[in-house]
């Protein structure tokens, strides 16, 4: 390890971090947010503020001759009452773009949430600290991938050598997509290894994730994000949380499609601009929502989800998945004769009847870290490739 007096440190600017849209200052350091002040300040919701802030697709990206890498962060640990303790985040190091190192950080901030009430205690903890060492000799550029389902604030860059900024690639795509948890990360098990990182991987392109657990609910602050950010490609992946939170009838759900693809093609006219509906869920393929948690085998470590509508009530225009793809493949394909950059991909070609049998969804909502690489093996060769929308 360097001595003290070999390390240098490197200020931490936007300069350094990709797949965010905004840094926030505060007393330890920054703060990556994937939604602007402007989106958040529309919304009071805990879940969405929590979604918003866990780094998804956030890195540092820097180039450099260092051979060892020490991050202090301060990361938020959610506690859920009645459960096991939860794993601490994983950051992946990439070296010329190959993973080569993963670590976590213990301690740091705790949120505590009681999913029987709803409700949520922060307890302010301390910084701690992830090493990379023995670092391949000589110029590179390193990428350290942030947790992508913990709150991180980044405290400091400590290295053996000067570090710069990587140099933009202007080859190089930027793949701006929008989803659920299912696009957040969910089960995954390390941040590269959630399914849009890996179909941006497979892509060869820049990947901004605006995968926002239990929050693609076709918020108007969430368009407009969208429609600001630049992008060479854009997705939105549709439908599971409008149903799991029986947000609204296919009466809302229609006009609200069409507005969300409006904003966007706002800031966006000719993008290719992928539709996706949702992935197989049985348990809501045909019964509406909510659903909710199934807490007896909770102390195991074990949540699952149940749904609880009623069949009865899809004729009233309550969601399900089924009326979801229908209607979305429906609204593509009006609008698609006016845009010819607008497309669909039904999401049972990432994950349908075909996987439930081999990888089914384990809390019967998410996928697992397995499915992820599937689902994203897929959507590259779906997407990415000649003749894809975005090929």
């Amino acid at each position: 390890m360097p001595s003290e007096a070999t390390w240098i440190t490197t200020p931490l600017t936007a300069g350094l971090l990709r797949g965010a849209l905004e840094i926030e200052r505060t007393e330890h350091g920054i703060l990556p947010h994937r939604l602007p002040a402007a989106a958040r300040a529309q919304c009071a919701d805990e879940q969405l503020a929590m979604a918003e802030s866990q780094p998804s697709g956030v890195r540092l990206a820097f180039r450099t001759r260092a051979t060892a890498v020490e991050l202090d962060t301060l990361p938020t640990k959610r506690h859920y009452v009645g459960a096991p303790p939860r794993p601490d985040g994983v950051y992946d190091l990439l070296v010329d773009g190959r993973l080569t190192g993963r670590g976590s950080v213990t301690g740091g901030h705790s949120l505590t949430i009681d999913m029987t009430t709803g409700t949520f205690e922060h307890r302010p903890g301390t910084p701690g600290t992830v090493r990379f060492t023995d670092l391949p000799e000589g110029a590179k550029e390193i990428e350290i991938w942030l947790p992508h389902n913990e709150t991180t604030e980044l405290v400091a860059l400590r290295t053996d050598a000067p570090v710069e900024p990587a140099p933009a690639d202007p080859d190089r795509r930027v793949w701006l997509h929008h989803g659920s948890s299912i696009s957040h990360g969910s089960d995954a098990a390390r941040p590269t290894g959630i399914w849009p990182a890996l179909a941006a991987s497979l892509g060869g392109v820049e990947l901004i994730n605006l995968g926002l657990a239990g929050s693609a609910l076709l918020d108007p602050f969430t368009a407009r994000v969208l429609r600001d950010t630049p992008a060479d490609l854009i997705s939105v992946k549709i439908g599971i949380n409008l149903v799991n939170a029986d947000l609204m009838r296919l009466r809302a759900f229609t006009p609200a499609v069409h507005g969300f693809l409006d904003t966007i093609r706002d800031g966006h006219p000719t993008t290719p601009l992928l539709v996706v509906s949702p992935i197989l869920c049985p348990m809501h393929e045909e019964t509406p929502g909510p659903s909710v948690p199934d807490f007896s085998d909770l102390g195991s470590g074990r949540l699952r989800f149940v749904p609880m509508g009623d069949r009865a009530e899809v004729a009233g225009g309550k969601l399900t998945l089924r009326v979801i793809r229908e209607e979305l493949a429906r609204i593509v394909a009006q609008r698609a004769a006016d845009d010819p950059h607008l497309h669909y991909l039904d999401g049972r070609a990432l994950y349908g009847e075909g996987d439930a049998g081999e990888l089914p969804l384990p809390d019967q909502l998410h996928p697992d870290a397995a499915t992820h690489r599937r689902m994203g093996e897929r959507f590259a060769a779906l997407a990415f490739a000649e003749g894809g929308a975005f090929g």
